[in-house]
């Protein structure tokens, strides 16, 4: 189940209200914790099983930390559990990526597993590290219900595509939480902007890379090229930001403050300021524990650049097992360290306008290496994007994507920048605004989109996948 669709919208999401305010206060972790798994259950009835028995372990592990008074026994149970979620993991995510590339490299033909991938499991494997690594170091408490502890890993809204919320963030929460008027107009509110940017601007943009290069095609042109990486750039943030913001919505209306994923990460003068801005959740989780455990900045040079390979060659395998995902990882690696080497000390010295265009110029092209998944389709796409693959500069098709959607190449550039924020915040301070426009506007965004959903195909979350 999706949030940008008729059952979600219309009766998972009025169900779980009525039952969530319904009930005693006593009841509402309950009441998440049945919803939640009908929720996952909708989509992977087979895999919940899976969700719930690495729910267990990571509630074992924790008890057992909290028994355990001396290093050597608490290191056996933190390494134990870790390795049975990264083995998890592995086996779901990797195991066909690895029997493949063994295939290719010593000639064989060893059958592939070909299991489906559960969903959502990158981002709760995640959870349940931090939750049992932060036990650990005795950042929280282990959970003593295993219902509460169940509860905040397969918490509906955040469970498909995060934000990864770790459990030091929520703690409190699950135990004593209120929810007021206040907190459920923004609830409202922030679902309803992330849905606009799903629905209504990433499909629409999303259309335009298909187009191009949907199936696996080739661009016909160095401009077409160029479209449709443009065109992915701005579908997999409005896709992907649009999501968090659903999720952060639906936490407040359920009492939860989950930390922001996105923070204008178009706006960068950098690739370091970028990942700073981009899938903050995932980024931290990465810097606080492997980035700092492996050194961080605490060592030499030799090492501090070792250390990023690493992170980004996971970050790179995160996202998927496939090639193009581990060359994505290695891209950003090397310019992070190019940064790191002095190359910020340098833009630094540029005019913003000069900064902006590098940073962007990076973005894009990354984008590409994320977004064409076979090697034959990534090589003619770098070829075109680059003059180097005997296209034309230009060609009909990608000149009328153009010319017929300026409107909406418009309107993407201009919401991805903090002008609409700045407007409705000032805007709030209007009585007129704030108690007849907004709730208007809201409401015909939320007609708006369910037009569009109801007349168009099914268009999942990009990182659905992940």
């Amino acid at each position: 189940m999706v949030f940008a669709s008729v059952p979600f919208l219309f009766v998972f999401l009025p169900a779980v209200l009525a039952a969530y305010f319904l009930c005693p206060r006593r009841w509402h972790n309950a009441v998440l914790l049945v919803f939640s798994l009908f929720f996952y259950a909708w989509g992977e009835p087979v895999y919940i099983l899976l969700m719930l028995s690495s729910i267990t372990v990571s509630f074992l592990a924790g008890r057992a930390l909290g028994r355990a008074h001396t290093p050597a026994r608490r290191r056996a149970v933190l390494s134990a559990s870790v390795a049975y979620h990264l083995l998890t993991l592995g086996f779901f995510k990797y195991a066909d990526f690895l029997i493949g590339t063994v295939n290719s490299l010593f000639g064989l033909s060893l059958p592939l597993l070909s299991l489906p991938l559960p969903i959502g499991i990158s981002f709760y494997t995640f959870q349940t590290l931090s939750y049992i690594v932060d036990v650990y170091r005795g950042v929280c408490a282990p959970q003593r219900r295993w219902d509460w502890l169940a509860m905040y890993v397969s918490l509906f809204p955040q469970l498909i595509a995060g934000p990864i919320v770790r459990y030091q963030t929520v703690e409190q929460q699950i135990a004593h939480r209120t929810v007021s008027r206040a907190q459920c107009a923004e609830g409202v509110r922030r679902f309803t902007v992330g849905l606009v940017k799903k629905v209504l601007l990433a499909n629409s943009i999303g259309l335009v890379f298909t187009q191009i290069l949907g199936n696996g095609a080739l661009p016909q042109s160095v401009l077409a090229a160029w479209v449709a990486v443009a065109a992915y750039t701005f579908q997999i943030y409005f896709d992907f930001a649009g999501y968090s913001d659903m999720a952060i919505g639906l936490g407040k209306l359920f009492g939860f403050t989950f930390e922001e994923n996105f923070n204008l990460p178009y706006l960068s003068r950098s690739i370091t300021e970028f990942w700073r801005r981009w899938h903050i959740s995932l980024g931290t989780w990465f810097r606080d524990y492997v980035y700092i455990p492996l050194g961080g900045n605490r060592c030499g040079w030799g090492r501090q650049l070792f250390n990023i390979a690493v992170v980004w060659l996971l970050t790179g395998l995160w996202h998927g097992a496939s090639w193009n995902f581990v060359l994505w990882g290695a891209y950003y690696a090397v310019l992070l360290m190019v940064e790191k080497l002095g190359l910020l000390r340098v833009l630094a010295r540029l005019p913003r306008m000069l900064q902006h265009a590098y940073a962007l110029f990076f973005i894009v092209v990354g984008w590409a290496l994320f977004a064409c998944t076979e090697p034959g389709q990534l090589s003619g796409v770098f070829g075109a994007l680059f003059g180097l693959s005997g296209v034309p500069l230009y060609d009909a098709s990608s000149l009328f994507l153009l010319k017929n959607n300026v409107l909406l190449w418009l309107l993407l550039v201009f919401a991805s920048t903090a002008s609409f924020a700045r407007l409705h915040t000032h805007l709030l301070s209007r009585r007129w605004y704030a108690e007849v426009l907004c709730p208007l506007g809201l409401a015909a965004a939320l007609l708006a989109c369910t037009a569009f959903i109801v007349s168009g195909s099914f268009n999942p979350f990009l990182y659905f996948r992940f």
